[in-house]
């Protein structure tokens, strides 16, 4: 029989229950590293990762097509990061000024994942996700 004591607490038993990866989490992650899509043009994620990616990098371009511009920025706003690059400029801004403008006659297909090595760690299959020309 196991020992008795508090749950989820370091101590005589240690943790019995570890919390999980939650969907916050999850979805926080996401967040960061479309932000770094947008900011950096690449992004190295494990293949079930880049499925989100995807999707999320795709609907903020189609935010960058609306017109209500105003209106789209704050949508995107609320999903991107609020931090910059190298030369100072907001994920914001360069989605909407750069990335956006180049994909306008697009019907889809925004992102490319190409196939990279397995992580060494624990084998997991990464990609290279990355915008097309």
């Amino acid at each position: 029989m196991p020992a008795q004591g508090r749950k989820n607490v370091h101590g005589k038993t240690g943790v019995r229950f570890k919390a999980a990866y939650t969907k916050s989490k999850y979805e926080n992650m996401l967040r960061n590293v479309v932000t770094d899509l947008v900011l950096h043009g690449q992004v190295k994620v494990t293949k079930a990762t880049s499925v989100d990616v995807v999707k999320e990098a795709a609907k903020l371009i189609t935010l960058t097509k609306k017109e209500d511009v105003m209106n789209a920025k704050r949508n995107a706003m609320r999903f991107l990061r609020n931090i910059s690059d190298e030369k100072g400029v907001s994920a914001l801004d360069k989605l909407f000024n750069e990335i956006g403008p180049k994909m306008k006659d697009r019907q889809g297909g925004y992102t490319r994942t190409l196939r990279l090595e397995n992580r060494r760690g624990d084998n997991a299959p990464v990609v290279l996700v990355t915008w097309v020309d």
